[in-house]
């Protein structure tokens, strides 16, 4: 199915089932730091977490694109789909790089909402960037690998059964590439948690539900690894760019829903006997966000076209995530002032979208990384770091 397909009909329908969420849902659990579980329920028995999934294994089968338009509705609806959109990317190392015995054991289990894999352990408190530099360890002992370590920004960690972790399978040695070493776990929580793993939550300006997980002595089957052993990053980096092409996605969606939001109150709020819209001081910044919003969109969607062919859009798929999140950031900044001193009460959402959609242009990965990718591996310039 062609990138260029705008699925309406799926469009319709999450559009839809975000209805049943609307501000007032999504406040109350900012406000107590509560993790959305009804929605997160109504989008798996929906289907709309699994479109990704094989249909041999109970899912829908779509290509990306589809889930990029789920996860694009989501956010012009008002609601946040960080809450769950990794289930669509970190699903994908274990279809790519599982043995048959493992897709067939989980995937079904997640299409039907059994099982969740939301979870990613991947950045490291004092690695960063620099997945290299790891420092957590798997070693082997008998049939099983012996975990120590500890990794930061893993999201959903307390709302997940499954996280896909990355760790170092063997020393790193003089002459020995960084990344070289390297293996993917997939660790099962739900028998670590207190069996050496612990979960720390991490109270941040959004409510991410992220955390800080410490592996002490945790045994995990050998079984569980998945692909080869000392080849995770290579497995981890196949999947990044539908991450930051979702994440983009996610930010247009964010874009949209300032853009009409300004709109609408420009319409409707008048000041010295005029609505506020007529005043070019107002429109401009409005259909400026529109503009960059737009050429947000057609990234994507290029994107989108070249990872549908089966091609390595690296460049499309950092510059959609940078455009995105820099669109739907100058969006949020353009609605809070369009609204005044409304912009900046509860009650109107646009504080809490504001915070959520400036993560992006820090995660998944910075804004400055993405020009150090491009001005290296597009441009040709000195590798910098």
């Amino acid at each position: 199915m062609p990138a260029e397909v705008t699925y309406p009909e799926l469009r319709d329908a999450v559009a839809k089932l975000c209805a049943k969420y609307p501000g007032e849902y999504w406040r109350k659990l900012d406000q107590d730091r509560a993790y959305p579980t009804d929605f997160v329920d109504e989008l798996t028995k929906a289907g709309w977490l699994s479109v990704l999934i094989p249909e041999e294994f109970g899912g829908s089968g779509l290509p990306l694109s589809a889930a990029a338009a789920v996860l694009e509705e989501m956010q012009a609806a008002g609601c946040n789909g960080g809450a769950c959109h990794a289930q669509m990317y970190t699903m994908g190392t274990l279809l790519r790089h599982g043995s048959d015995e493992q897709k067939a054991e989980v995937l079904p289990k997640i299409a039907r909402g059994e099982l969740r894999l939301q979870a990613f352990g991947v950045t490291e408190p004092t690695s960063g960037t620099d997945t290299g530099a790891i420092k957590t360890t798997a070693v082997r002992d008998g049939d099983h690998f012996i975990i120590n370590g500890q990794k930061i920004w893993t999201s959903r960690a307390e709302h997940s059964d499954l996280m896909v972790l990355l760790a170092r399978t063997t020393p790193l040695q003089e002459g020995m590439k960084k990344t070289a070493g390297l293996s993917v776990i997939l660790v099962d929580m739900r028998e670590a948690i207190g069996n050496g793993l612990t979960i720390k939550p991490i109270r941040t300006m959004m409510n991410h539900a992220t955390t800080e997980v410490f592996f002490d002595d945790l045994k995990v089957p050998v079984s569980n690894l998945i692909g080869e052993e000392g080849k995770g990053m290579k497995y981890i980096l196949s999947g990044m760019n539908a991450e930051r092409i979702l994440i983009a996605a996610e930010c247009v969606g964010d874009a949209k829903w300032f853009i009409k939001k300004a709109t609408d109150y420009a319409k409707d709020r008048t000041v010295f006997d005029r609505p506020i819209g007529q005043n070019q001081g107002v429109q401009f910044p409005i259909a400026k966000a529109y503009t960059n919003m737009r050429a947000a969109e057609l990234m994507v969607k290029e994107a989108l076209k070249l990872y549908e062919a089966g091609e390595n859009p690296g460049e499309e798929a950092n510059m959609a995530k940078m455009l995105a999140a820099d669109a739907s950031f100058e969006a949020a900044n353009m609605c809070i002032q369009t609204h005044g001193g409304f912009g900046f009460a509860e009650e109107y959402d646009i504080e809490r979208k504001f915070r959520e959609t400036r993560l992006y242009q820090t995660a998944p990965i910075s804004t400055n990384l993405i020009f150090s990718y491009l001005a290296e591996h597009v441009l040709g310039l000195p590798r910098s770091y």
